[in-house]
């Protein structure tokens, strides 16, 4: 999909992916003990638009929240918020990104939405079942307060990237003209 030529829109697409991600993290609404942001819809539609390389933005994201950039939610930063009780989520964004990314490899719009189902739930899974471990509660505990709430917002976020993402696909395939 990118080879030698599409190198540099590889690494447009990557530093644009990370920066939107980070400015999710940011449009937070404060929750307890994991805040509702945008982040999750920039994380799938990293997979949906990248395909596999999805992976890059998420990992540069993390790597530059763990280096002290005050990349994660509200302006954190550091180990410790890996560490704490949203770690898991942010942990779950590669593999959450990487499934999207290999569902939008076809054309099968199931198939996509599937992905998209996938990537939110593997986000889900590693965030639930690290704030079990981080705030020595439950797993279904964790599930009550870590995934319940946030299945609708995430429900609206999953549509919005199918939508988005189809959109931005008939532009390349028509050259960009809108």
């Amino acid at each position: 999909m990118w080879g030698d030529s599409g190198r540099p829109v590889l690494i447009a697409s990557t530093a644009a992916f990370t920066g939107l991600i980070a400015i999710g993290s940011w449009i937070a609404i404060p929750f307890v003990p994991v805040p509702l942001t945008l982040q999750t819809l920039f994380v799938i539609l990293s997979g949906a638009v990248m395909r596999r390389y999805a992976v890059l933005p998420n990992v540069l994201y993390i790597l530059m929240g763990a280096l002290n950039i005050p990349v994660f939610h509200s302006g954190t930063a550091g180990i410790a918020v890996l560490l704490g009780p949203t770690g898991g989520y942010v942990l779950g964004f590669v593999p959450g990104a990487l499934a999207t990314g290999l569902a939008y490899e076809h054309r099968n719009p199931v198939l996509r939405i599937t992905g998209i189902i996938i990537g939110l739930a593997i986000i889900f899974l590693c965030g639930m079942t690290w704030l079990s471990f981080s705030a020595g509660i439950s797993l279904s505990t964790a599930f009550l307060i870590g995934v319940l709430p946030f299945i609708p917002g995430d429900a609206i976020k999953g549509y919005a990237v199918y939508l988005i993402a189809g959109r931005l696909e008939a532009l390349a395939d028509r050259g960009g003209d809108p």
